[in-house]
């Protein structure tokens, strides 16, 4: 079998790189938002399309439609696979090639559907999230051609925007297609375009409805303020119970973990005020690294909030108030246990005896890589080689719920998180892009590190 050196791999790459490009642009040109139907026919051409591509690198692709936990039709979804020694290690490539819908076209610079080149990016919806991830395996595949050591199994989703609904029966009817040594996820990011991370961790999620109440039917304010409070005022109290004087949540039973791995740098505060528009004078909630805030301490939101508008309002005491908390979850806490002690908090917090009905809603585990496992090792030491400089690992603080799914399933797999993602790429945004760059080595990175999972 052929051996391939950095340099072999980089050249190849780079003799490859109009092709990526091209497949690139023709992926954005598809369009497969699946908020339009994750069975429409959009959707299967774009699984038709990525299995044809996947072809052409060697891999026996083929495109399968899903069934939703009712037995309805659900996404189109492709797998296939490339057997180089049934002794040999078996890895499983992740990306998904269904995008974020475009609700406001004249938010974006370009039209989001026609890949357009400016400076060093490649703007268009679904160039990072997860056209990038496509991307990045079909190039390391071609780059290794016949010096592939690994089996590759590909798994490419069609419904990741729209919450996978489909994702765990599609995995239970077909575990061959699945069953792995190594999932490497191509749906994440690096710290920049410049340096790359893996991610280390994402925070799981889990939520609640609450409804406050405080009296049988609205009354007049002006007869009967004072001694009993608006019910908006009441969940306003209840809610701001939730934290300490620091910002911190403080809620007897919902953990809080440290950057897994160790914190090898911590997140710039000026880029996170930039990023999210934080406005003059705000001062950033809570205590300890930025990074843990952000990406392994939990976090509260309301999320909804129902009250009369303000256009139209009149003296009237709100007798009930209904809102939605959203909690993200250390990633090594499981949601239900944070999701009761969050229930319990607020029936016991009840302010001045006020009815207090919490209405549980959906839970996702969080997840943690093992910093000390071979495969994370391989991983690092391949993003040293393309890139040239340290990595700069990075936790998440969303959460990718099919990820832990993956891990319990297959729990003797080795789980990689990686993506063609950077600061600058807005998934989910106007004018979403990919550091050509960033992709070029992330593509290098991914052929090096199947080689060397190979040995």
């Amino acid at each position: 079998m052929t051996v391939l050196s950095v340099d072999d791999i980089r050249s190849r790459v780079d003799a490859d790189f109009d092709r990526i490009l091209d497949v690139l642009s023709k992926k954005i040109a598809l369009a497969s938002i699946s908020a339009h139907g994750i069975t429409g026919e959009h959707m299967k051409r774009s699984a038709e399309f990525v299995a044809a591509e996947l072809a052409k690198v060697g891999i026996d692709a083929q495109v399968v439609q899903s069934h939703n936990p009712d037995g309805t039709p659900g996404a189109w979804e492709v797998i296939g696979s490339h057997i180089v020694d049934p002794n040999a290690p078996t890895v499983l490539l992740y990306a998904h090639h269904d995008v974020q819908p475009v609700p406001d076209k004249a938010a974006w610079d370009t039209d989001p559907f026609v890949a357009t080149t400016i400076g060093d990016r490649l703007y268009g919806r679904g160039s990072a999230d997860d056209g990038g991830g496509i991307a990045i395996h079909c190039g390391a595949l071609h780059a290794l051609g016949d010096a592939l050591s690994v089996n590759i199994k590909v798994f490419i989703e069609g419904e990741e925007e729209m919450g996978s609904a489909s994702f765990i029966p599609f995995i239970e009817s077909h575990r061959d297609d699945f069953d792995s040594d190594v999932i490497i996820v191509a749906d994440s990011g690096n710290w920049s375009a410049q340096i790359p991370s893996l991610t280390t961790s994402l925070r799981g999620n889990t939520g609640v409805d609450v409804t406050v109440r405080s009296l049988t039917h609205p009354v007049h304010s002006g007869q009967y303020g004072g001694p009993i409070l608006d019910s908006n005022t009441l969940a306003a109290m209840l809610i701001s119970s939730l934290y300490d004087e620091n910002g911190d949540l403080a809620v007897p039973g919902i953990a809080a973990d440290e950057p897994v791995g160790g914190l090898q740098q911590d997140v710039d505060e000026a880029g996170v005020r930039a990023d999210a528009g934080v406005v003059d004078g705000y001062e950033l909630a809570g205590t300890g690294s930025l990074a843990a805030r952000l990406w392994t301490k939990p976090s509260l939101t309301v999320i909804g909030f129902d009250a009369h508008p303000v256009d139209g309002s009149f003296n009237v005491i709100s007798p009930e108030t209904r809102f939605r908390l959203s909690l993200r979850t250390a990633p090594s806490q499981r949601p239900e246990e944070a999701q009761a002690a969050l229930a319990d908090f607020l029936r016991a917090r009840a302010p001045f005896g006020a009815e207090v009905e919490v209405e549980p809603t959906d839970n996702g585990m969080g997840w943690a890589m093992d910093p000390n496992a071979e495969a994370t090792r391989d991983a690092l030491e391949a993003m040293r080689e393309a890139f040239g400089v340290e990595p700069i690992n990075q936790g998440q603080g969303g959460s990718i719920p099919f990820i832990p799914e993956l891990q319990r399933i297959f729990p003797s797999a080795q789980v990689l998180v990686t993506g063609p993602e950077d600061p600058k790429a807005n998934a989910h945004s106007p004018n979403e892009s990919i550091s050509l760059y960033g992709l070029k080595h992330n593509i290098i990175t991914e052929a090096l590190l199947l080689a060397k999972l190979g040995k």
